[in-house]
């Protein structure tokens, strides 16, 4: 069982996210790996890695949200209420686990899917140095998961976050997890995206990437010669729809666990 140190949560609290490797279960990440080529077109195959090279053809995109291919992106959100994929990231005892910790215990409100497998093909132009920009989710949630499924190298177009941009964005809109930007927060993500720091959070079948709802964030372009394969859930808490239309708090935190509100950073 995987949970969260002080310096984890300390961690969390002042960048904004959190890796933490080795967590999901191999057998499960095994089958969500097969699972994805039940959504392929017949041109690309499994056994063959000339054939994983993006873009998708106009043959080949589909606009149906289920299993969506068009460009580099391939998000096959089919199968992410299925039961396995459930048990694979959301339902996860450490994840889960790891979630109370920041949110509280018996906070959460029970996951019934997750977003599904979330890929990037690799890139067959010279991507480049920083990622075009970020930007921040437009769902009501608390703090999302991105579980690795197979190998993100360095450049492998890995989860990216602005380490601390949560702390400018936060209060960039009108309520806590809406999507009511004020006129600050356009200038803050030309910024942040172009001109901050950013963090490449490439790794290993198993680990995981803990990010705030608000920090700036995007998926990189994929520099390797294999498939970005992530699955993605967001926690929320039991209360959000009570709270979710009130403005930004002075106290950003006043909604998360003891463990966090108490956390010094």
């Amino acid at each position: 069982m995987v949970i969260l140190s002080e310096d984890d949560i300390r961690h969390f609290k002042r960048e904004g996210y959190l890796i933490k490797r080795g967590v999901l279960d191999p057998d499960l990440m095994a089958r969500a790996r097969a699972r994805l080529w039940d959504g392929a077109p017949p041109s690309r195959k499994r056994d063959d890695p000339e054939t994983w090279v993006g873009p998708f053809t106009p043959e080949e995109e589909n606009r149906d949200g289920s299993n969506a291919r068009r460009g580099y992106r391939w998000n096959f959100r089919e199968p992410g209420g299925e039961d396995f994929m459930v048990r694979l990231l959301a339902k996860d005892p450490s994840v889960y686990g790891m979630a109370e910790q920041l949110l509280g215990k018996g906070k959460l409100i029970e996951p019934e899917r997750i977003r599904g497998i979330y890929c990037t093909m690799p890139y067959d132009v010279e991507i480049p140095e920083r990622p075009p920009g970020c930007h921040v989710d437009a769902h009501p949630f608390h703090f999302g998961v991105v579980g690795y499924i197979d190998f993100v190298p360095p450049g492998g177009g890995g989860f990216t976050v602005w380490p601390k941009s949560h702390r400018s964005f936060y209060y960039d809109f009108y309520s806590q997890h809406k999507i009511e930007p004020t006129g600050q927060y356009d200038t803050d993500r030309e910024t942040i995206g172009k001109e901050w720091a950013f963090a490449d959070c490439h790794g290993a079948p198993g680990d995981i990437v803990f990010w705030h709802h608000r920090i700036g964030h995007t998926a990189s372009p994929n520099g390797s010669r294999q498939i970005r394969q992530a699955v993605l859930y967001d926690f929320r808490k039991k209360d959000l729809v009570r709270t979710m239309e009130e403005p930004p708090c002075e106290d950003m935190w006043r909604d998360w666990s003891d463990a966090v509100r108490e956390m010094e950073e």
